[in-house]
């Protein structure tokens, strides 16, 4: 029998774990995130407006009657009345240049809680079993007006006063 000696790279690359097996073989295209499925869309509308609104960025809620500013300047109607939407919605703006900002707006749903404490609640159902959540501690009882049909999970997030921002998932 003859010994043939591997070539010293190799050898090396054998001994530096280069040559082992390359464990996942799939084309890319088969692998997570890369399935055809379309992501949902984040925005609704999306417009650049020309603005004098100090800051770099502002996030604030529109609704029928007032703007609830959650961070940035407290004068941004200006921003509001780039987008076409109707109340109320979510927006986002982020300075682009010295007077122009891009903004982007998405619909939320508002609902009035008049008795809940906390900033932010969860309640959901899968099966049998009903939880509710306020700012991340469990609780006993229930929110009827977030209870749904089958199994869900409802997150709301207080705007403003007894004004809840929601949004429904079904499980």
């Amino acid at each position: 029998m003859i010994f043939r000696r591997r070539p010293l790279h190799e050898r090396l690359a054998r001994e530096g774990g280069l040559l082992d097996s390359p464990g996942d073989t799939r084309a890319p295209w088969d692998k997570a995130g890369i399935h055809g499925l379309h992501r949902p869309r984040e925005w609704d509308e999306v417009a650049t407006v020309e603005a004098g609104v100090p800051g770099e960025r502002a996030l604030f809620v529109v609704l029928d009657d007032r703007i609830v500013i959650e961070e940035g300047a407290d004068d941004v109607e200006s921003l509001a009345d780039g987008l076409s939407l109707d109340p109320p919605y979510r927006v986002e703006a982020v300075r682009r240049s010295e007077d122009f900002w891009a903004v982007a707006g998405r619909r939320i749903d508002v609902i009035h809680l008049p008795e809940v404490d906390g900033a932010e609640l969860e309640v959901s159902r899968h099966g049998e079993e009903r939880t509710v959540v306020i700012d991340g501690e469990r609780s006993f009882g229930s929110i009827p007006v977030l209870e749904r049909e089958g199994n869900y999970a409802v997150r709301a997030r207080r705007l403003d006063g007894d004004l809840w921002e929601i949004e429904a998932s079904l499980l």
